[in-house]
């Protein structure tokens, strides 16, 4: 296992819920694009990539493709702004943490049903489900199996607005079951593992403040969150488990985009080398060759959400609200699961 020591989080980048920002200039928001008038497009992602967004966004208006474009930003829980676009929110371009929150703007007629088509496959950036512990560890906590012992508080999300808690809850799932080959045992770990969360937040960012307010003694997070928090200075350690899950967080255009060149011209914008180092400098691992200058370990039984069946299987075997195995479990422990 790989284990690293973090730096952490200004509080005011982690007082993040759902918000929306104006990015840019807004004289002619909503003209066209021609004539020098500007074109003004919907962001609405889930709740960690802000920063790497914001960073971006400013590098494409300096592009001759992004220069007379501006944005606005909403970030939170991926399953919340999933619903929240499939109910109506303006939307020109989605990035959310799981593939089923994309399929369901799929069956809503929101995206298109190719949108996976590409070399990609849709997937924008990949991170790890990493274990986060205090500063120099003083349980010990390194492995799935000391997560579960008596007396330790894990910090996660709740599975039922939170895409990063699923991508949590699934590796450990994934870990203790032989990569699903032993339900029974897997199932049985995340029952013993949701007695030791004391509270579940509805997103994976609302977690990681929770944590570095001081709840807690571990917390199961992205990879990139782990850095994030490194990168603004919060004294805690992470380890990179031996056995853990490959997250891949999917993007998509919409077909009721108002601006589609302009939308095309941004989702293209974000493959390119120097969105994906952005990227990179912000913790994600890239989803394209050419990004270079980053040392990314690869855990020595890294396993992907097709070895564990598929999102389809997954979420209706699991994240079913009334009938999903992880449901039956929270519901015991009083958790709320229907959005």
């Amino acid at each position: 296992m790989r284990v690293r020591r973090l730096g952490a989080i200004a509080a005011a980048v982690m007082a993040t819920t759902t918000l929306v920002t104006a990015c840019g200039g807004d004289d002619n928001a909503g003209g066209g694009n021609g004539g020098g008038g500007k074109v003004q497009l919907a962001l609405v992602a889930y709740s960690t990539p802000q920063a790497a967004f914001e960073d971006i966004i400013k590098a494409f208006q300096k592009t001759p493709e992004g220069k007379n474009i501006t944005f606005t930003q909403s970030f939170g829980a991926s399953g919340d702004q999933s619903r929240a676009v499939a109910n109506g929110l303006k939307a020109d371009i989605v990035e959310f943490s799981l593939e089923t929150d994309i399929t369901r703007l799929v069956k809503a007629g929101i995206v298109a049903p190719d949108w996976n088509s590409g070399p990609t496959k849709g997937i924008l950036t990949k991170s790890v489900v990493v274990i986060g512990t205090r500063k120099g560890n003083p349980k010990g906590i390194k492995t799935w199996d000391d997560l579960v012992k008596p007396g330790v508080e894990v910090i996660t999300p709740n599975p039922f607005t939170s895409g990063g808690a699923r991508w949590n809850l699934l590796a450990g799932y994934g870990a203790k079951s032989n990569k699903g080959a032993d339900q029974a045992a897997g199932l049985a770990y995340l029952d013993a593992l949701l007695k030791n969360v004391p509270v579940q937040d509805d997103s994976g960012r609302k977690s990681l403040q929770t944590f570095t307010g001081g709840k807690g003694d571990a917390i199961l997070t992205y990879e990139n969150e782990a850095i994030f928090a490194q990168q603004n200075n919060q004294e805690i350690d992470y380890t990179v488990p031996d056995s853990t899950l490959l997250i891949e967080n999917p993007v998509a255009v919409t077909k009721n985009s108002a601006h589609p060149k302009e939308a095309a011209a941004f989702l293209k914008y974000l493959y390119s080398v120097e969105a994906q180092t952005i990227f990179a400098k912000n913790g994600y691992r890239p989803s394209i060759d050419g990004v270079t200058g980053f040392n990314w370990p690869t855990p020595p039984q890294l396993f992907t959400i097709q070895d564990l069946g598929g999102w389809d299987k997954i979420t209706t075997d699991f994240f079913d609200s009334k009938t999903g195995k992880v449901a039956e479990i929270e519901r015991k422990l009083g958790v709320a699961t229907e959005k």
